[in-house]
Protein backbone atom coordinates (compact mmCIF):
# COMPACT_ATOMS: atom_id res chain seq x y z
CA UNK A 1 0.00 0.00 0.00
CA UNK A 2 1.43 3.53 -1.30
CA UNK A 3 0.81 6.48 1.55
CA UNK A 4 1.12 10.13 1.36
CA UNK A 5 4.76 10.74 2.80
CA UNK A 6 3.49 13.75 4.81
CA UNK A 7 1.46 11.45 7.14
CA UNK A 8 4.85 9.69 8.42
CA UNK A 9 6.20 13.25 8.87
CA UNK A 10 3.31 14.82 10.76
CA UNK A 11 3.34 11.57 12.91
CA UNK A 12 7.29 12.11 13.08
CA UNK A 13 6.40 16.06 14.36
CA UNK A 14 4.01 14.79 17.07
CA UNK A 15 6.14 11.96 18.09
CA UNK A 16 9.21 14.47 18.41
CA UNK A 17 6.92 16.52 20.91
CA UNK A 18 5.78 13.15 22.69
CA UNK A 19 9.17 12.28 23.23
CA UNK A 20 10.90 15.68 24.00
CA UNK A 21 7.96 16.17 27.21
CA UNK A 22 9.05 13.03 28.54
CA UNK A 23 12.63 13.75 28.71
CA UNK A 24 11.44 17.53 30.32
CA UNK A 25 8.67 15.62 32.95
CA UNK A 26 10.49 11.51 33.42
CA UNK A 27 6.93 10.43 32.44
CA UNK A 28 6.61 6.87 32.14
CA UNK A 29 3.17 7.56 31.35
CA UNK A 30 3.38 9.77 28.67
CA UNK A 31 6.40 7.08 27.29
CA UNK A 32 3.93 4.11 27.41
CA UNK A 33 1.69 6.17 25.16
CA UNK A 34 4.22 6.96 22.75
CA UNK A 35 4.92 3.01 22.69
CA UNK A 36 1.46 2.08 22.40
CA UNK A 37 1.47 4.47 19.54
CA UNK A 38 4.77 2.62 17.63
CA UNK A 39 3.23 -0.95 17.99
CA UNK A 40 0.00 0.48 16.37
CA UNK A 41 2.39 1.65 13.53
CA UNK A 42 4.66 -1.24 13.35
CA UNK A 43 1.84 -3.91 13.56
CA UNK A 44 -1.43 -2.32 11.69
CA UNK A 45 0.67 -0.16 9.83
CA UNK A 46 1.39 4.09 9.76
CA UNK A 47 -2.17 5.20 8.23
CA UNK A 48 -3.69 3.38 11.30
CA UNK A 49 -1.97 4.41 14.33
CA UNK A 50 -3.08 7.24 16.01
CA UNK A 51 -1.47 9.98 14.47
CA UNK A 52 -1.94 7.98 11.41
CA UNK A 53 -5.77 8.58 11.83
CA UNK A 54 -5.37 12.52 13.46
CA UNK A 55 -3.03 12.94 9.53
CA UNK A 56 -5.58 11.18 7.81
CA UNK A 57 -8.95 12.91 9.35
CA UNK A 58 -8.01 16.89 10.60
CA UNK A 59 -4.72 18.22 8.75
CA UNK A 60 -5.11 16.50 5.04
CA UNK A 61 -8.01 17.10 4.01
CA UNK A 62 -7.02 20.76 4.58
CA UNK A 63 -3.97 20.30 1.83
CA UNK A 64 -3.62 19.68 -1.21
CA UNK A 65 -3.17 16.28 -3.38
CA UNK A 66 -0.26 14.75 -2.53
CA UNK A 67 2.59 14.83 -5.01
CA UNK A 68 4.36 11.82 -3.66
CA UNK A 69 3.74 8.57 -2.77
CA UNK A 70 5.61 5.99 -0.49
CA UNK A 71 5.03 2.34 -0.36
CA UNK A 72 4.39 2.03 3.84
CA UNK A 73 6.70 -1.08 4.43
CA UNK A 74 9.93 1.29 5.61
CA UNK A 75 8.02 3.77 7.93
CA UNK A 76 5.92 0.69 9.26
CA UNK A 77 9.83 -0.57 9.95
CA UNK A 78 10.71 2.60 11.71
CA UNK A 79 7.68 2.13 13.78
CA UNK A 80 9.09 -1.10 14.88
CA UNK A 81 12.54 0.47 15.47
CA UNK A 82 10.62 3.23 17.43
CA UNK A 83 8.86 0.57 19.60
CA UNK A 84 12.09 -1.27 20.41
CA UNK A 85 13.32 2.13 21.66
CA UNK A 86 10.16 2.78 23.81
CA UNK A 87 10.12 -0.41 25.62
CA UNK A 88 13.66 0.02 26.46
CA UNK A 89 13.27 3.08 27.62
CA UNK A 90 10.20 1.99 29.35
CA UNK A 91 12.12 -0.91 31.48
CA UNK A 92 14.53 2.39 32.25
CA UNK A 93 12.03 4.64 33.62
CA UNK A 94 9.85 1.80 35.75
CA UNK A 95 12.45 -0.66 36.54
CA UNK A 96 15.82 1.22 36.31
CA UNK A 97 18.81 2.21 35.69
CA UNK A 98 16.90 5.82 34.92
CA UNK A 99 19.77 6.48 32.79
CA UNK A 100 18.87 3.60 30.36
CA UNK A 101 15.11 4.77 30.16
CA UNK A 102 16.71 8.71 29.14
CA UNK A 103 18.95 8.01 26.75
CA UNK A 104 16.62 5.03 25.02
CA UNK A 105 13.69 8.18 24.84
CA UNK A 106 16.81 10.50 23.41
CA UNK A 107 17.39 7.83 20.98
CA UNK A 108 14.25 7.82 19.74
CA UNK A 109 13.48 11.65 20.00
CA UNK A 110 16.39 11.91 17.55
CA UNK A 111 15.31 10.09 15.25
CA UNK A 112 11.78 10.94 15.31
CA UNK A 113 12.99 14.81 15.25
CA UNK A 114 15.61 14.11 12.01
CA UNK A 115 12.61 12.72 9.89
CA UNK A 116 10.08 15.47 11.28
CA UNK A 117 12.53 18.54 10.02
CA UNK A 118 14.55 16.67 7.51
CA UNK A 119 12.96 14.23 6.34
CA UNK A 120 15.41 11.81 6.93
CA UNK A 121 14.17 8.56 8.47
CA UNK A 122 16.52 6.23 9.96
CA UNK A 123 14.41 3.56 10.41
CA UNK A 124 13.66 3.59 6.95
CA UNK A 125 17.20 3.60 5.86
CA UNK A 126 17.85 0.47 8.09
CA UNK A 127 15.09 -1.00 6.70
CA UNK A 128 16.80 -0.15 3.21
CA UNK A 129 19.67 -1.92 4.03
CA UNK A 130 18.42 -5.07 5.44
CA UNK A 131 16.71 -5.32 2.25
CA UNK A 132 20.03 -4.78 0.30
CA UNK A 133 22.07 -7.31 2.66
CA UNK A 134 19.17 -9.94 2.77
CA UNK A 135 19.29 -12.90 0.42
CA UNK A 136 15.94 -12.87 -1.38
CA UNK A 137 14.14 -16.63 -1.48
CA UNK A 138 14.14 -18.29 -4.89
Amino acid sequence: MDIDVRGPRFGAAVTTAVLAAVLITGSGGLLAWQALCFAAGALLGVPRSPYGWLFRTAVRPRLGPPAELEPSAAPQFAQGVGLAFALLGLIGYFAGPAWLGIAATACALAAAFLNAVFRYCLGCEMYLLLRRVTPRRP
